[in-house]
């Protein structure tokens, strides 16, 4: 199969074991992010089958129109970025493994980084000394402080055994159905929404991005954060109300925010309010973003190709389209 992947800005996919995988199909990499349509539909006229890295372009029904070869989309995980009723009306399969029974532990394990980091303030501590001026402040201990995890799911659970690790308290709020998830499995639930920002040093956010959680966290959450206290965000930027969390900020409450994702990716304007806040620790959307990860998730996703040529397509989002 002509097969394109899109989007591998670090070329880094030919490099990992898994790429084996596509061994007898004609493989196109494109290393750079494009926007416009019109140029993605003249690299892709000839595409039978597409790869997405992760939510980087949205496939819309304007694009779809414009690839007749086209047969499948394989891809990895949740997939809001894909517009699958005109995928299913252009005869396009869509894939996605949604890997239900394991973790990022990437993300979990960048997520403890930012934690550590906003904590004991390590980029503003090392721009303090690479600029000559030693010591720039106190940061605080994690032994003994509470973590409130926002979202009973895989990779909070998996962050939440760092935090015991370091000897920190676990404090949860989710959904009804993961607070009650979390109490049958003997977890501290907080009595009420504010008592859980209230009570938290570190507030870590683990939510999906859909219709139902867009805009789940705003200004009376941060208000009833502590000055102190840390807001971290390394699932997605669309959870929180737009502004809401610039102006929490600006406000003292929560102290500091440490965040991964941002409404505009990728963001490259270094002005920007939140990148540019001194009290921001940021990284650009690397939560998933280590080899072993990636070489994880493209397994997956080339396996779906593989089953498809084979005849034998899984992981079928529209399974409607296939006639076999």
């Amino acid at each position: 199969m002509r097969v394109h992947i899109l989007d591998d800005w670090f070329d880094t996919l030919r490099g990992l074991p898994s790429f084996a995988q596509l061994d007898g199909h004609e493989v196109t990499i494109w290393t750079d992010h494009v926007t416009d349509e019109r140029v993605l539909s003249d690299r892709l006229d000839k595409a039978e089958a597409l790869v997405l890295f992760r939510e980087r372009t949205p496939v819309t029904a304007g694009l779809l129109q414009n690839l007749p070869k086209l047969r499948l989309i394989s891809q990895r995980s949740v997939y809001p970025h894909v517009d699958v009723p005109a995928c299913t009306q252009h005869g396009v399969l869509l894939c996605s493994n949604m890997h239900s029974d394991t973790p990022s532990h990437a993300a979990a394990e960048l997520t403890w980084g930012l934690i550590l980091a906003a904590m004991r303030q390590i980029p503003q501590q090392m721009a303090s000394l690479r600029a000559g001026h030693w010591q720039m402040g106190v940061g605080k201990t994690l032994r003994g402080r509470v973590l409130g995890l926002y979202g009973y799911g895989r990779i909070a659970r998996a962050v939440a055994g760092y935090a015991r690790a370091f000897g920190m308290e676990v404090l949860w709020w989710a959904s009804d159905d993961g607070r009650a998830r979390a109490l049958a499995d003997g977890e501290a639930v907080a009595e009420s929404r504010a008592a859980f920002f209230a009570a938290s040093d570190v507030v870590s956010l683990h939510v999906r991005l859909k219709p139902a959680t867009r805009g789940i966290i705003g200004p009376a959450d941060f208000a009833a954060m502590r000055p102190g206290a840390v807001f971290v965000n390394t699932s997605r930027a669309g959870l929180v109300q737009p502004g809401a969390l610039l102006a929490a900020l600006n406000a003292g409450r929560p102290g500091m925010a440490a965040l991964d994702v941002f409404d505009a990716e990728p963001l490259v304007d270094a002005t920007d309010p939140l990148v540019s806040h001194p009290n921001v620790v940021a990284t650009p959307h690397i939560g998933y973003v280590t080899e072993d990860e990636l070489d994880l998730q493209f397994a997956d996703i080339y396996d779906q190709i593989n089953a498809y040529a084979a005849g034998a397509p899984i992981h079928m989002i529209n399974p409607e389209v296939w006639t076999g």
